[in-house]
């Protein structure tokens, strides 16, 4: 019986130690330095299972090639119309801070709020295909058990009833 205590005991400071860490952004991840728009394209998905990005298939041979692909946001309205309805939904969520806004790009930070995990979403009015074009993608971590592509898909609902 005492060492289920011990365990007990062990397993909830494990937890406390780790939400502290958590709390003292230990989990943030370092701020990717090649985000943006290059040649029409935003940055690959990661190569593991913790992104989503219109653009994953413009990658042949990338191994999350399917599974990251997710559609683009269509438009409503005009391109820049849209980017200012998407900037002004992401503003209205908590935990999200825009980092950069242009009438073509979005680049956002979402920080959730108990471990302060980062991830961040780029969003790209595409003029060639009409469509905004998206990334988002966990910074730490091999899973984020469909965090980003629930994201994006809700952002998608709230768009198109906007």
């Amino acid at each position: 019986m005492r060492i289920f205590k011990w365990i007990g005991a062990s397993v909830a400071l494990f937890a406390a130690l780790v939400l502290f860490a958590g709390q003292l952004g230990l989990f943030q991840g370092t701020q990717p330095d090649d985000l943006g728009v290059r040649d029409g394209r935003l940055k690959p998905p990661s190569k593991t299972a913790n992104s989503v990005s219109s653009q994953a298939r413009l990658w042949p041979d990338h191994p999350q090639r399917e599974t990251a692909w997710i559609a683009p946001l269509a438009l409503r309205g005009d391109g820049p119309a849209t980017m200012t309805r998407l900037k002004a939904l992401l503003q209205a969520q908590p935990g999200v801070s825009i980092v950069e806004s242009r009438a073509d790009y979005l680049y956002a930070q979402y920080t959730t709020r108990l471990m302060k995990f980062v991830d961040d979403a780029e969003f790209w009015f595409d003029p060639a295909h009409g469509v905004i074009q998206v990334r988002s993608s966990s910074r730490v971590g091999r899973h984020d058990f469909g965090v980003n592509r629930q994201r994006i898909e809700a952002l998608r609902e709230r768009l198109a009833t906007s």
